[in-house]
């Protein structure tokens, strides 16, 4: 247990859900990290292969610690840091050599980059027919695409989101986050836990995994294309509304917006009665979606009227008595002192090994007889280089011989 760890919670006797999986991340910046990072907090050990001098990118990102980004703090947790310079042949070779011991490889470069290093899949399971191979990238392996670079929010763009997250008739403006990004490592979690459950229940072989950020992004978009298909409709942006489902809307308050889902039939009724609009909530063609939506300019003004009146808080206790689904927009600030999120354990407090307590966010999703844990802090860069190359056989002459030439960190 790494001694730079506060406030977590920990794991009981029991194993982890994913004891024994020795994962290789050779990825860097959002996709592939965030899939080692998950795959770690359930007990994978997960080493990290980095670049000599630089390391991950990420570590420099957004606002930075003593020179290092806090959000290399939660990105990296329980992992390995091994720095290698992977342009030279032997640090391929070691690479090699910790991926024939592996249960699973992780990495999101350009469609290529590994062959380029002798490093195909053809080649990998030549030396280990087990190894589940995860390949994130912006277009994937195959088709007219897959060698045109791609971050997660070309992916956004390709995938459909893009185009819906705006005002009518403005920008189209980001989600806030590399949901793109984080999109494709959950698909890609996904598809490690089938390929390993398919390894051990069927005695199969390993395999490879191909995620693209655009498809990932896609998977998720609901019923954009049937009903292209159906009725050549395509769905444009709508702001906070949600096209299609009434009442669903964003409106607003003496002291900001509360988020209101009042498109169930029993729960606009309900609504309708809290607001004072009776009227609405009992009328005939209201009673349903359809109806709701052909009059849903009229529905969200008597809501916007109603929350414009009152604060945030009074919404929110008036709806929640009620039983109306509400919600405000939560800040940073917010999130960090809501009650809810601390007693899930979603705000745990973590040392960095430069010594600083961070509040970082929990773990998702909670199991109830495996729980996620944090094992060890985010680490320097390489900080694991000597023990892993002791690990493979090699003594302290060989690492130093191997430093001193810049093959490894």
């Amino acid at each position: 247990m790494d001694t730079n760890i506060a406030n977590l919670p920990q794991q009981d006797a029991s194993p982890a859900a994913l004891q024994g999986v020795k994962v290789v991340e050779m990825g860097q910046l959002i996709a592939g990290p965030f899939c080692g990072k998950t795959l770690g907090e359930f007990g994978a050990e997960v080493i990290k292969i980095e670049a000599t001098g630089t390391g991950d990118p990420l570590r420099n990102w957004r606002l930075l610690q003593d020179g290092t980004s806090v959000w290399w703090q939660v990105q990296s947790r329980n992992k390995k840091s091994v720095a290698l310079d992977l342009r030279q042949k032997e640090a391929q070779d070691i690479a090699r050599r910790l991926i024939a011991e592996a249960d699973v490889l992780v990495e999101n470069f350009r469609p290529g980059t590994l062959e380029a290093w002798g490093m195909s899949p053809e080649e990998l399971h030549a030396i280990n027919p087990e190894l589940v191979m995860l390949r994130i990238s912006g277009y994937g392996q195959s088709g007219p695409y897959r060698d045109l670079p791609g971050f997660g929010v070309i992916g956004e763009a390709m995938g459909g989101l893009r185009h819906l997250t705006a005002e009518p008739g403005r920008v189209p403006v980001r989600v806030g986050v590399s949901i793109g990004d984080t999109l494709a490592a959950l698909h890609g979690v996904i598809g490690v836990m089938m390929a390993l459950y398919h390894r051990k229940v069927n005695g199969g072989a390993g395999q490879v995994i191909d995620v693209a950020l655009h498809e990932a992004v896609f998977n998720v978009m609901e019923s954009l294309i049937p009903e292209y298909s159906a009725f050549g409709t395509v769905r444009e942006a709508a702001g906070s509304a949600l096209p299609g489902i009434a009442p669903s809307n964003a409106y607003p308050c003496q002291d900001g917006w509360v988020l209101v889902a009042g498109n169930g039939d029993s729960i606009f009724k309900r609504l309708m009665d809290t607001i004072g609009r009776p009227d609405l909530g009992n009328a005939p063609d209201l009673a349903g979606n359809a109806g709701r939506v052909a009059r849903v300019q009229e529905i969200d003004a008597a809501i916007g009227a109603w929350t414009a009146g009152r604060d945030i808080a009074q919404v929110m206790d008036a709806l929640a008595s009620a039983r109306v689904p509400a919600g405000k927009v939560y800040t940073a600030k917010d999130i960090a002192e809501d009650p809810h999120y601390r007693a899930r354990q979603m705000i745990l407090q973590q040392q960095t090994r430069d010594g600083h307590t961070l509040e970082v966010p929990g773990i998702v999703p909670k199991l109830s007889g495996t729980p996620g844990t944090v094992r060890s802090s985010a680490p320097h860069l390489g900080d694991d280089t000597d023990a892993v190359l002791q690990s493979m056989g090699l003594d302290a002459q060989q690492i130093a011989a191997l430093r001193e030439r810049g093959i490894v960190q």
